[in-house]
């Protein structure tokens, strides 16, 4: 009796397996985290010289930042400068050294948009060696390129991730009066070239189509009705995120739930050499999307969505170094890394402010105050 009651209960297991693999789901995931304006002043490019070795290192600036961007599956952010080669310079035509690349790289930076207002600050070759050193370093990038051809072939960018598929989008207002040299392109924002671009992306069947768009006005901490008109428009056209960059400081956050839909107006400064009031930090802004699949359809999802705030750190000693500094990693000892009175008070005051900001006019999207959890290998 007791074998016959065995053998049900293997055969009962069997059919229960059987059933879970015909009617089961799969479910993938795929986490980004996107960063905001990345700049280099003169004050940046003196700071990372090494007048002995004759080079340039980066390496320290983002070493606190590192975990974050190993954290998930990709970061992304916004180049807003050119890598055309010495002599290296900053605003109002910037050019920044090489070694700025390899550190973002190293970083763990997995994709760069380039659209923005400086993109030809140094004309033609500022535009092809910016595309020529990311492509040797091994970091994607998309909003400007050589010439047509090479937009119609790798443009959407359509990545795909943990069999998760996504689009990335890229335009910028205008490129500071300054004009495109043929035969590069620079991704203009213009609502008939975007309505093609969304509907090529489409036929590429992606999970995510997310627009990175350079836009607003500098400095002010709410969108401008052009901004808002524009994110509805992506959105109608099938956008899932809308990312915002330009105007150097934070402006609100909306995720719509029950649309699927997210915009972040401005990320502010990631990294940038400007020291003022709300200008001297930014946000960085992580996504976690799934991909449910069950019996050949499939439902995408935003599953979860925050922001943490980053700090950019200009040390009072002779070197004048500069450092990111997530508020996660050092708001309950920043006293230990930061040395001198005038920056804590600083410090305090952006974290304030950001704080300010998100809870009057951020919608849904949670501050993340948590550091992120050591890799294996780590």
């Amino acid at each position: 009796m007791k074998d016959m009651i065995r053998q049900f209960f293997l055969i009962s297991i069997g059919f229960l397996c059987l059933d879970q693999i015909a009617y089961g789901q799969d479910t993938t995931r795929l986490s980004l985290l996107f960063v905001g304006d990345i700049m280099q002043h003169d004050s940046q490019i003196k700071a990372a010289y090494d007048p002995v070795l004759k080079t340039y290192d980066y390496n320290p600036c983002f070493q606190f930042v590192k975990p974050y961007f190993e954290s998930v599956d990709l970061a992304i952010g916004n180049l807003e400068l050119t890598l055309a080669g010495p002599p290296y310079k900053g605003y109002p035509q910037f050019s920044a050294p090489d070694a700025l690349a390899f550190a973002l790289r190293d970083a763990g930076m997995d994709v760069l948009v380039t659209a923005n207002n400086h993109s030809v600050d140094r004309g033609r070759k500022g535009v092809d060696r910016t595309i020529q050193l990311l492509d040797s370093v091994g970091i994607l990038h998309t909003g400007t390129f050589r010439d047509t051809v090479d937009r119609m072939n790798d443009y959407p960018m359509v990545l795909d991730k943990n069999g998760v598929k996504f689009a990335l989008l890229n335009y910028t207002y205008g490129t500071n009066g300054i004009p495109v040299t043929k035969p590069n392109v620079v991704n203009l924002i213009d609502t008939a070239v975007i309505r093609k671009d969304m509907v090529k992306a489409k036929e590429a069947n992606p999970d995510f189509i997310i627009v990175f768009t350079h836009w607003g006005l500098e400095y002010q901490s709410q969108p401008s009705k052009e901004q808002k008109r524009l994110t509805e428009f992506c959105f109608q056209l099938g956008a899932h995120v809308v990312m915002g960059s330009h105007p150097h400081v934070i402006q609100p956050m909306e995720w719509r739930k029950e649309k699927n839909q997210l915009v972040v107006y401005s990320l502010g400064n990631f990294v940038s050499g400007q020291r003022d009031r709300y200008k001297n930090g930014g946000a960085m802004v992580r996504m976690d999307f799934s991909k449910i699949t069950k019996d050949s359809v499939s439902t995408s999802r935003i599953d979860s969505a925050g922001y943490i705030l980053g700090w950019v750190y200009r040390t009072a000693d002779v070197n004048k170094d500069y450092y990111i500094l997530p508020i996660p990693s050092f708001e309950n000892d920043s006293t230990v890394f930061i040395k001198d009175e005038t920056s804590r008070l600083s410090f305090k005051t952006f974290v304030e402010d950001s704080r300010k900001l998100m809870k009057n006019y951020n919608l849904t999207l949670s501050e993340i105050k948590k550091q992120p959890a050591k890799q294996p290998d780590e």
